[in-house]
């Protein structure tokens, strides 16, 4: 389908045709304009004068005098971009006066019928917003889709990026439009009646943390979805006015990379340090965190620790001078009990011994826009969303001592100290109690076609795994996902990864790439593999790798071989990235398909092979049955029935065994590769047990002939 009869496909009725981009117009004009080869001036020419003739193009017409010019092109361009800006702010504006209406509603007193009103009036809001947000969509890669083919056709007068970052700078496309999402959150929050405390005397809970990806043109959609059941958790700092916050974490690490290395593997015990400050300011407040990790399956939890200090206190954690003393007897008179204080005491003596004993130093920092999904002091359901991630080299520069701890923010970064990742990060975090169950909400959500899981995602080890890849010694599986794989050459990690030609992995050497090649099936996006993309699911589906920047491709083609050769692929190319958000679910066969990532813990490899001996243990019972059978059965004539009973037994006996081993080696091949789908087999029991019932049916009614003509002849 090309992007006209998608743009047709996907007008708005509630919008109508009108306020979307003139596609056909703008095409037009291109298409006039390449079919009569106009002539350029020369740029290197330095010279003119005024008794020479106008310039002329291929048919001998004054350039000045052509019906078409490309003036005309961008005069056009820049209406249909002020019309889209003006309908998107006049939206934009309705939508906020909707709010303020609704919310005088939920302040006044209401009954329940009311309340039901009321949500459906927000539930409207909700949809205007989404839609509205696809209309920006459409229009911004309809913008995008005319610039490129601009460029293509008229390769003499290029300015796709030139308008490109003007878009970019209107309000459009660059307005912050989330205090509509904390508004809507507040007002579901009024009419759920969520309370603004909450007592727990629970003495045990079932902790679970589900990591995902998401795609940022999905990201309003799932906002929108949570916080119709959870209210956006704003931070002390927050103004109000926005549903996110700056949010930076220096890690740090060795030069051997201990921690990284610990956290890759999920050692047990293995941890992670870093220092984290919100706001976008330089910090008042630094919390020192320990991260634990810990085998779900010994029966412990991974555990995060934190204390708080002052920036200037950070240089006295490095030079093991921090008033360990001072600040307890501070905090005693604060009213701290004694087991509040000695673990305290023991968590900051435990790290600042880890900081010296392994010459710990700031190693990486991940910077985000996170916004919490949290009701206040109910930690059953906690959601977290970070946007606008990058990770930040922290090695290179002098930190005196830990007196300098992070990057002078004023001073520009090279692009091998940052590298930004391209999809937001959704962390769900479950507490619920032993007989609770996950809310179907939380079920919806993960299905909905919006989440990509990736198993075990680490912000601190993607980022030291991409800036310092001549440092580690393995990298994660993700790294190889097609997704990621344009930022991770922008930043100069390409040696990592497993697919790139050696010639291209220039110095350092290439990290892991065994490990990563058992697992490309957990990758949301796929890898590339000679020009295809390999799902999740196990299917291939064409991938088209974006052209790099200074590709000559456009000028080795007249105009009319170039509008034949690039016009369809170019148009269903462009179709098929919009319908990956223009439509509320997935479509397999235009699309990728969310990873269905399975949990994988120690014991579910003894639960196979306690399955494998229960299927060996039936099959040996049956041979020693059968064999039993044949050794005492007499050979009588009328014995003669129970020898075939036995021997009817034994190839059952041992379809029983080739079916325990064979199920035996393919769970567990399943088990170690984490294969998405079912692991049991719905058929061989079937058969087996099916087989067996029908030998013992047999030998009933055999056995009873045999007993009714007995008692005939006693007769």
């Amino acid at each position: 389908m090309k992007y006209k009869e998608h743009l047709q496909a996907n007008i708005a009725p509630e919008y109508g045709p009108e306020p979307y981009v003139n596609y056909g117009k703008l095409d037009g004009i291109i298409r006039v304009l390449s079919a009569k080869a106009l002539s350029k001036a020369d740029p290197e020419s330095r010279e003119v004068s005024l008794t020479v003739p106008p310039q002329t193009d291929a048919t001998g017409n004054v350039i000045a005098q052509r019906d078409f010019t490309e003036e005309m092109f961008f005069k056009q361009l820049d209406s249909e971009i002020a019309k889209v800006e003006a309908f998107t702010l006049k939206q934009v504006q309705a939508l906020r006066e909707k709010l303020a209406k609704t919310e005088q509603l939920v302040a006044s007193s209401i009954s329940e019928s009311e309340q039901t009103n009321v949500r459906l009036l927000t539930d409207a809001i909700g949809e205007d917003f989404l839609r509205l947000e696809k209309y920006v969509n459409i229009n911004f890669m309809g913008f995008h889709k005319i610039l490129k083919k601009h460029d293509r056709f008229l390769p003499n007068n290029p300015c796709k990026y030139f308008y490109v970052s003007r878009m970019h700078d209107q309000a459009w496309v660059r307005g912050d439009y989330s205090d509509l999402v904390v508004r809507m959150s507040t007002i579901y929050s009024q009419l759920r009646g969520d309370k603004t405390a909450q007592d727990k005397e629970q003495a045990s809970f079932l902790r679970s943390t589900s990591k995902y990806w998401v795609k940022t043109e999905d990201v309003s959609r799932v906002k929108y979805a949570i916080l119709k059941h959870l209210p956006v958790f704003l931070q002390k700092s927050s103004t109000g006015e926005a549903d996110s916050q700056l949010t930076n974490s220096v890690y740090l690490d060795n030069d051997q990379m201990e921690l990284y290395q610990g956290r890759l593997d999920k050692t047990a015990g293995a941890i992670a340090l870093r220092f984290r400050w919100y706001g976008t300011n330089e910090p008042t407040l630094v919390f020192v965190e320990r991260k634990t990790h810990r085998d779900h399956w010994t029966g412990e939890i991974s555990a995060k620790e934190r204390f708080v200090v002052s920036p200037s206190e950070v240089e006295q954690l490095f030079q093991d001078t921090y008033p360990i003393e001072e600040k307890r007897a501070a905090m005693q008179a604060k009213g701290k009990t004694q087991e509040q204080l000695d673990e305290w005491e023991l968590l900051v003596r435990e790290i600042l011994q880890v900081i010296h004993t392994k010459q710990l130093m700031p190693t990486m920092r991940t910077q985000c826009m996170r916004t919490a999904f949290q009701i206040p002091f109910d930690d059953t359901v906690r959601i977290s969303l970070d946007t606008n991630l990058c990770m930040i080299s922290e090695r290179g520069y002098n930190i005196q001592g830990g007196k300098v701890w992070h990057r002078d923010p004023s001073k520009p970064l090279r692009s091998t100290e940052i590298t930004r990742f391209p999809h937001a990060i959704l962390e769900v975090k479950l507490n619920l109690g032993p007989n609770a169950s996950t809310p179907q909400w939380v079920i919806d959500l993960q299905s909905s076609g919006l989440l990509y899981e990736v198993h075990k995602f680490s912000k601190f080890i993607h980022g030291c795994a991409a800036l310092l890849p001549e440092e580690v010694r393995a990298v994660p599986y993700w790294i190889d996902d097609a997704s990621i794989r344009d930022s991770l050459i922008a930043c100069g990690a390409e040696r990592i990864l497993v697919d790139m030609p050696p010639e291209k992995k220039t110095g350092g050497r290439a990290a892991g790439p065994g490990a990563n090649l058992m697992y490309p099936h957990l990758l949301p996006f796929g890898t590339i593999d000679e020009g295809k993309t390999k799902s999740a699911d196990g299917r291939t589906r064409l991938h088209v790798p974006p052209q790099k920047n200074g590709s000559k491709a456009s000028t080795e083609f007249s105009a009319p071989d170039l509008q034949h050769a690039t016009e369809q692929q170019d148009e269903e190319d462009c179709c098929n990235k919009l319908n990956e958000f223009c439509c509320p679910s997935i479509d397999e066969d235009a699309g990728y398909a969310p990873t269905a990532v399975q949990k994988i813990e120690p014991k579910i490899f003894f639960a196979n092979e306690r399955t494998f001996l229960h299927w060996l243990h039936s099959g040996i019972t049956l041979s020693t049955i059968a064999t039993g059978i044949l050794a005492f059965a007499s050979e009588e004539e009328n014995a003669s029935w129970a020898h075939w009973y036995a021997l009817s037994l034994l190839p059952i006996s041992l379809g029983f065994c080739i079916f325990a081993l064979h199920i035996f080696l393919v769970r567990n091949e399943k088990i170690k590769t984490r294969t998405p789908g079912r692991w049991d087999d719905p058929r061989g029991p079937f058969l087996l047990g099916g087989t067996l019932v029908l030998v013992l049916v047999v030998s009933f009614f055999v056995k009873c002939h045999e007993v009714v003509n007995y008692y005939k002849g006693k007769l």
